[in-house]
């Protein structure tokens, strides 16, 4: 059986989806052999199929997260996977791989976070902070890379998965995943991925500027969106005990390729800027990631444990000699090349604690140590040499104490204590705060549940973004703020079998987060507290199967309004730049079991974006324009040939023109180039395939 579950802040309702007949129920347990090889995304605000998320053949992440409700991924270029969850970018989240702290502000013109879609077990949202366990300012993304366990069947010892895809706009890749158990206690899986990119082409065929002027050489010949991007996984897992494994994990990422300068920006404004310096469009760029994680999972009596010790390093190398034949001195000056690194080391505890006195307690405490070190390098043609570095530390320990009060009502207070040291150019200074969080679960009914949250934020200024300097070129702000604030939360879910239909659910998230001293980079001070920001707005879905048809439908919505400063009066109103219009989601997903055919349609509309003030107070317009994009794809597991599955469909089906409202959008004015088109397009109608094998 095949499920769907929605999920509202912590509480899921499960809702059966497509079963096989009767008389198939053989096959159905031979088909879901293959099955295993999915990805199961779940949020507190909506849950996922996995079924569903495999038939889409996920190659950027935004295919796996872009109908959560609450949640969008910003960036079409494999470099600029830019997670955004209600309008705050990546920046302001907690990001992890396997445990493993992935927050490393690398350049502003890229996306934080670079995985491959096809390794992921998991992906865990919590849309907004709304617990204590959890640091930072808008939410959490937990991503968790497939292993052996959960891969093997009952009886086998070893697997082997061989998957290749190709698209027509315009990749092509291919994968091989050996795994299996080495003895009784131990078991291991090694993944690698090749995936070779082309230039894609955007929606309708053609990218527009400003003036509505078609844009020369978007169909492959600018070189600006090609590469090679190598993904490697290796696990090995012991079972120490029953009760306690031990997992060692490291996880490999090259994107490599000749890339735009500025890869969050669309080609017209790489394209003015090149023309306007004389200088190449694209230069030799590659990114790699590796993580190491030691994972020590243990059940002891009434208390489990989860602890994760990690090592992150991420590298960003750019041949920008070319810049040498620009016209303008000052930048032919700093041709050279340019390198930068970022570690990210750290220890996470989690524990839980189950205690029945009288009264039923799930108590939740742990605590979190993550160090950020940053090192920037520049060498120019002239021989001279530019060096920086950074570094700064956060530590937490937390506990909350989830108490049944009755058979209805349970209460969730919990506290943080959270320790911020840093040194950097910026600022040289330890912050440090108490947060607290206090929840209400109200169960009304089987079918109804309630939900009043309230969590206190705390965010310190980060480090220098590295690949500009390592803050090397920062201005010193001594007096600079931590962010803190809280964010407010109202819920309620429903889940009924009794209403004409298999299974009914909706639910609906109400919030407001307001962030005290919001620190934005770009000020003409730099980096500085500019106001107060305020964000609002809700989440809802409605969901139901009949049969084999599963129909979910989701809506959400957030505003925000910048209280400014005296002294950033000008910024007062201002939206956070990745804010987008109102968002609507379908998907429909049918099984036909004759056929054994699993048939699956998205559609995501969002609404356009009116003007407003933004934070760069250019003065330009900062309309978004809205867009309605489908997607459809289908599935097919031959129970004639057992470990075989096929699957197709088609991307942006009607090759709509648009950029995602969270990616760069809209107009800037710049003190060079003067002004500049920003629109990060996304790739028109793609057709693509996928034929994997397991046995």
């Amino acid at each position: 059986m095949r499920k769907v579950m929605w999920g509202l802040l912590g509480s899921s309702v499960m809702v059966a989806a497509p079963a096989m007949a009767e008389e198939a129920a053989n096959e159905a347990n031979e088909l879901e052999k293959v099955s295993v090889w999915a990805t199961e995304v779940t949020a507190s605000s909506v849950h996922m199929d996995e079924q569903a998320m495999t038939t889409r053949q996920a190659d950027h992440i935004s295919d796996l997260l872009r109908t959560v409700p609450g949640v969008d991924v910003g960036g079409a270029h494999s470099l600029n996977q830019r997670i955004t969850i209600r309008s705050m970018d990546d920046k302001d989240l907690r990001i992890s791989i396997d445990g493993a702290n992935q927050n490393t502000y690398m350049y502003h013109h890229m996306g934080n976070l670079q995985i491959n879609a096809d390794i992921l077990e998991s992906v865990d949202i919590q849309v907004g902070n709304n617990s204590v366990i959890n640091g930072g300012l808008g939410g959490v993304v937990k991503f968790r890379t497939k292993s052996a366990r959960d891969l093997l069947m009952p009886g086998d010892s070893f697997g082997v998965l061989g998957k290749g895809t190709y698209s027509t706009n315009a990749y092509e890749s291919a994968s091989l995943t050996g795994f299996g158990t080495l003895g009784d206690s131990a078991d291991y899986l090694a993944y690698y991925n090749y995936l070779d990119r082309d230039n894609f082409e955007v929606g309708g065929g053609v990218i527009e500027d400003a003036n509505g002027n078609e844009m020369p050489g978007t169909d492959g010949e600018v070189k600006g969106l090609e590469g090679e991007l190598n993904n490697a996984l290796v696990k090995l897992g012991w079972d120490l005990t029953s009760r306690q494994r031990l997992t060692l994990g490291f996880e490999s990422y090259k994107d490599e390729g000749d890339y735009s300068y500025r890869p969050d920006m669309g080609l017209a404004t790489d394209i003015a800027i090149a023309n306007g310096i004389n200088a190449p469009l694209t230069y030799p760029t590659e990114f790699t990631r590796d993580t190491w994680t030691l994972n020590y999972d243990a059940t002891l009596g009434n208390t489990t444990l989860e602890s994760t010790l990690f090592y992150n390093d991420s590298e960003l190398e750019r041949d920008e000699t070319g810049l040498t034949q620009s016209t303008l001195p000052f930048i032919a000056a700093t041709a050279g090349e340019v390198y930068g690194q970022a570690e990210n080391t750290g220890l996470n505890l989690l524990a839980r604690t189950w205690l029945d006195a009288g009264i039923k307690q799930e108590l939740v405490y742990g605590a979190e140590v993550i160090r950020y070190d940053t090192r920037y390098q520049a060498q120019y043609v002239n021989g001279t040499v530019d060096e920086s570095s950074e570094d700064a530390q956060s530590n937490a320990v937390f506990v909350e104490d989830r108490v049944h009060l009755g058979e209805r009502v349970v209460v969730t207070p919990g506290v943080r204590y959270n320790q911020y040291k840093i040194d950097s150019v910026v600022v040289d200074d330890t912050y440090d705060d108490v947060t607290g969080a206090f929840a209400v679960d109200y169960q009304v009914m089987d079918s109804l549940k309630l939900r009043a949250s309230t969590t206190q934020l705390f965010k310190g200024p980060e480090i220098g973004e590295v690949f500009v300097g390592a803050g090397l070129f920062d201005t010193p702000n001594p007096d600079i703020k931590a962010e803190s604030g809280n964010n407010h939360e109202l819920a309620a879910d429903f889940a009924s079998g009794d209403l004409g239909v298999d299974r009914f659910s909706a639910g609906v998230t109400v919030f407001r987060t307001n962030i005290d001293n919001y620190i934005y980079d770009n000020t003409a001070a730099g980096k500085d507290n500019v106001g107060d920001m305020h964000i609002e707005g809700y989440e809802s879905y409605v969901g139901f199967e009949q049969g084999n048809l599963n129909v979910l439908l989701t809506y959400a919505n957030a505003n925000s309004d910048l209280d400014a400063f005296d002294q950033y009066a000008a910024l007062d109103g201002a939206r956070i730049d990745r804010e987008q219009g109102d968002s609507i989601s379908v998907e429909v997903d049918y099984f036909i079991a004759p056929l054994d055919l699993n048939l699956h349609w998205d559609m995501v509309n969002v609404n356009d974006l009116h003007n407003a003030v933004d934070l760069d107070g250019a003065g330009v317009d900062r309309s978004k324009e809205g867009y309605t994009v489908h997607n459809v794809s289908v599935m097919w597991l031959p129970r004639q040939v057992e470990g075989l599955t096929i699957t197709a469909g088609v991307d942006n089906l009607f090759d709509e023109f648009y950029a995602s409202q969270s990616s760069r959008t809209g107009e800037t004015f710049h003190p060079v180039f003067g002004s500049l088109y920003l629109q990060d397009f996304e790739p028109g109608r793609n057709i693509k395939a996928t034929v994997a094998y397991q046995f």
